[in-house]
C-alpha cells in the first residue's frame, strides 16, 4: 500500500492505493534464464495474415503445444495478460529481475500493445546490468518500431526483428531472426549465427547470440510440429 496526496484549492485529498502487480516469471528448459510471457495466438497479431490464418513461420509454433497447453502454464500467461496494466508492475518487474545477467522477453506471445512496449522499455532501463532480448513480429507496425527503435538504444537491450518466412528470407532491423528449412541450408557469414540447440538437447548452452547486437541474423533450423487449425481461431 502506498499514499497519495493530491493538492486542491484549500484542502488535500488523500487516496489510498494498491500495490498489486504479481508478474509470473517462466523458467524454460532451453534458456540460460528467466522469462516473461503471454498466451500464443492471443497476444500475437502480427502472426496473423490478412485471412486471419498463421503466417508461415508461425504455422509452427511451438508454443501452443505440449507443456504450453498444460493448465498451469495457461493460467501464468492469461495472468500477466492483465497483471502489466497494474500501476505497480515497473516496479514490480524491476525487482523480480534483480541482479539478474539475462532476461528474455516473450519466450511465447508478444508486445501486442503499445503501453506495454513503453513499460517495458521502462523496464529495461533501470535493470542496465541485465542483458534483455526481446524477440517479435510487431515491427510490421510503424507505432511499435520507433517503440522497439528506442529500446535498442539502450546498450542492454537487443530487440529482434522475426521474419515470416521458413525459407530463409530476413527482414530488415538492427537485428532479426529468420527460420531454415535445415541446419544444412546455413550459410556462415559475418554477423549471421546458427542456433546449435539441437545439437544440445534443445538448450542454449553457453551461446548468448540472441542477446548479442554484434549478430545482425539468428538462422533457428525448422522446429516443432505444424499446429492445428482448431487453435486458431
Amino acid at each position: 500500500m502506498f499514499l497519495c496526496l493530491t493538492w486542491g484549492v484549500g484542502y488535500v485529498i488523500i487516496c489510498i492505493m494498491k500495490s498489486n502487480a504479481t508478474p509470473k516469471i517462466s523458467n524454460a528448459s532451453k534458456m540460460p534464464c528467466k522469462s516473461w510471457s503471454l498466451p500464443a495466438w492471443e497476444s500475437c497479431p502480427s502472426a496473423k495474415g490478412i485471412d486471419n490464418k498463421p503466417v508461415d513461420a508461425c504455422n509452427y509454433c511451438y508454443a501452443l503445444t505440449g507443456a504450453y497447453r498444460f493448465p498451469a502454464t495457461i493460467a501464468s500467461r492469461e495472468h500477466n495478460m492483465e497483471d502489466w496494466k497494474c500501476d505497480d508492475w515497473v516496479s514490480a518487474m524491476v525487482k523480480v529481475i534483480g541482479k539478474a545477467k539475462y532476461f528474455r522477453w516473450f519466450d511465447s506471445g508478444d508486445c501486442y500493445d503499445i503501453k506495454l512496449a513503453y513499460k517495458i522499455y521502462t523496464v529495461m532501463g533501470l535493470t542496465p546490468n541485465c542483458q534483455h532480448w526481446l524477440p517479435t513480429r510487431q515491427h510490421k507496425i510503424p507505432l511499435f518500431r520507433s517503440a522497439f527503435q528506442r529500446m535498442n538504444k539502450l546498450d542492454n537491450v537487443c530487440v529482434r526483428y522475426s521474419s515470416d518466412s521458413i525459407h530463409g528470407d530476413t527482414v530488415s532491423g538492427r537485428a532479426t531472426s529468420n527460420i531454415i528449412q535445415s541446419a544444412d541450408d546455413f550459410v556462415a557469414s559475418k554477423g549471421v549465427s546458427l542456433c546449435r540447440a539441437y545439437t544440445r538437447k534443445g538448450k542454449c548452452g553457453s551461446c548468448r547470440a540472441c542477446w548479442s547486437k554484434d549478430i545482425n541474423v539468428v538462422s533457428y533450423a525448422l522446429h516443432g510440429h505444424k499446429v492445428k487449425d482448431k487453435w486458431f481461431v
